[in-house]
């Protein structure tokens, strides 16, 4: 079971993550208060211990942005969390893996998506394209395809497991969840970390 850390933005964050080593963390490049540069999340990177990759976050950003933001901050992930289609996808060329989020209102069939190699399940509002600190409606389960899905929205230490349990994903993504008063939180990171794997 794969555990992203989202919206990371601080050192403080890099010397969490370091500490307790989920597969991957998420640097977010959309306009929000968890925007960081291609540059500092570079910087950021460098700090990083060997073996947690690297994911960022993109809006209904522009091809030559995304891969422009890949290359200098070093990604291995792009993630795309807006109207972005298949042929945006494949515009991207193979040098990154692709995962594609979707927003979920209600029981709808989840898609194959060509190019992305995971499919990100996240909220559906319709004032934000994501990080809304909210879980969609699990009782209306979407009908997910084969394609691998990443489980995001709302998740903390508290439901995390019945998310598994639901969904069988190939991995977590959290943010809000594991922060206190807008900052991570290493004890809220570690406990969901725990959790996730079974030691608590």
């Amino acid at each position: 079971m794969d555990i992203k850390i989202c919206g990371i933005r601080r050192e403080a964050d890099i010397n969490i993550v370091n500490k307790y080593k989920p597969e991957y963390i998420g640097f977010i490049f959309a306009p929000t208060r968890r925007y960081v540069s291609p540059e500092y999340a570079a910087t950021l990177k460098s700090g990083l211990a060997n073996g947690i990759r690297t994911v960022g976050v993109f809006v209904n950003e522009p091809v030559k942005t995304v891969l422009s933001t890949a290359r200098t901050a070093g990604l291995d992930v792009i993630q795309l969390h807006g109207d972005e289609d298949v042929e945006y996808i494949k515009s991207l060329g193979t040098d990154y893996e692709i995962w594609k989020a979707v927003r979920i209102s209600g029981g709808e069939k989840i898609p194959e998506i060509a190019g992305a190699s995971r499919v990100l399940l996240d909220k559906y509002d319709e004032r934000e394209p994501g990080g809304t600190g909210k879980t969609f409606d699990w009782s209306a389960k979407p009908h997910v395809s084969s394609v691998p899905i990443m489980l995001a929205g709302g998740l903390n230490t508290e439901n995390v497991l019945r998310g598994i349990e639901i969904f069988n994903p190939a991995g977590v993504d959290v943010s809000s969840g594991v922060e206190t008063d807008g900052a991570k939180d290493e004890n809220k990171v570690r406990k969901f970390i725990e959790t996730v794997r079974g030691k608590i």
